[in-house]
């Protein structure tokens, strides 16, 4: 869902850049407010693991591949306005240092892969709530099938505004069918990685799920608790090794909105990005002639930038009156 420049028109790349600045700017001062310091180490890490957990393209069709977008998911997990600035987060640090989507693209890159997820991915999520367990399983439930269709809203998101913002000669129909049947595949890896994550942190940490705050309070604190610093020290591992290890065994296929514009004939309206020549560009380190070693450690520098970012950002807007993470 990575957007390069020139997709849509300017009039489009503008509204929808206002429209994505001013709901994360309402995010962030709605969410400084509920903001606990407990929750800081957890959004930084969702971030960084979001960026690495996008590394990695899995296929989905014969010649296209998909890959974790992460706004259902960081919604679950944090809500849905830190979800969406989590994901915002990501998606700023792949713009201007991997030159992953499109500088002028980064309004409805923002909101079709951070807000329309977060957003749309929490409303699926306490739907699902309603008529599963109130229980952790009901939980991991409601988030995989949240996430799935997630991916498929980002997908309609997209269309929509090609409807309004086309910059080929192509029905929006026929973007629309294609959009949504391909993304719908992505989206049930999307739910499986997900529902994974979502376990994994109820296993370990259950109070820090925003999602499973309804749940008795014996569900939420028992003998599953973990100390916080092997919390954040293993959350943080796992990521490292994604971006390290597993990245390595990416599919190479196009992914969903590039096999898309390639099938639909405006693959050519998209523009080469301002930054190609940036030395960690299309997730490659300039100077490494290893493949591997040359992935790897564009790997780590994109997962710690975007932990960096994502803890200063987060303790800027957040509120010093939460309890500490113990």
């Amino acid at each position: 869902m990575h957007a390069p420049d020139g997709f849509l028109n300017v009039g489009t790349a503008v509204a929808t850049g206002a429209l994505s600045l001013g709901l994360l700017g309402m995010a962030a001062r709605q969410a400084g407010d509920e903001l606990a310091d407990k929750q800081i180490p957890l959004a930084g890490l969702s971030a960084a693991f979001i960026f690495a957990g996008q590394m990695v393209n899995f296929p989905v069709a014969a010649g296209t591949s998909g890959h974790l977008l992460g706004g259902a998911l960081a919604a679950v997990l944090l809500g849905p306005r830190l979800g969406a600035l989590v994901v915002a987060i990501v998606v700023f640090v792949q713009a201007l240092v991997f030159a992953d989507g499109g500088l002028t693209a980064l309004g409805y890159n923002t909101l079709n892969m951070a807000i329309v997820p977060a957003f749309g991915g929490y409303a699926c999520y306490t739907f699902f709530r309603r008529f599963l367990p109130a229980n952790r399983s009901g939980v991991v439930g409601a988030t995989g099938l949240a996430a799935m269709l997630s991916v498929v809203l980002s997908a309609v998101a997209f269309s929509l505004q090609w409807l309004f913002g086309a910059t080929a000669p192509v029905a929006f129909d026929d973007v629309f069918g294609a959009m949504v049947g391909v993304h719908l595949l992505i989206g049930i890896g999307e739910g499986v990685i997900s529902a994974l994550v979502v376990s994994a942190v109820l296993a370990a940490r259950p109070d820090l799920v925003f999602g499973a705050r309804d749940l008795p309070k014996a569900d939420l604190v028992g003998e599953a608790r973990v100390p916080a610093r092997v919390f954040v020290a293993g959350a943080l591992v796992a990521s490292l090794l994604v971006a390290t290890v597993v990245a390595q065994f990416a599919s190479g296929d196009p992914d969903g909105l590039e096999t898309v514009a390639e099938e639909q004939g405006f693959a050519e309206s998209g523009r080469d990005h301002a930054l190609d020549s940036s030395i960690f560009a299309d997730y490659a380190t300039q100077g490494v002639d290893n493949e591997a070693l040359s992935l790897a450690i564009a790997g780590v520098g994109g997962t710690l930038l975007t932990l960096v970012v994502g803890f200063g950002v987060f303790r800027a807007v957040g509120s010093t009156s939460g309890r500490r993470l113990t």
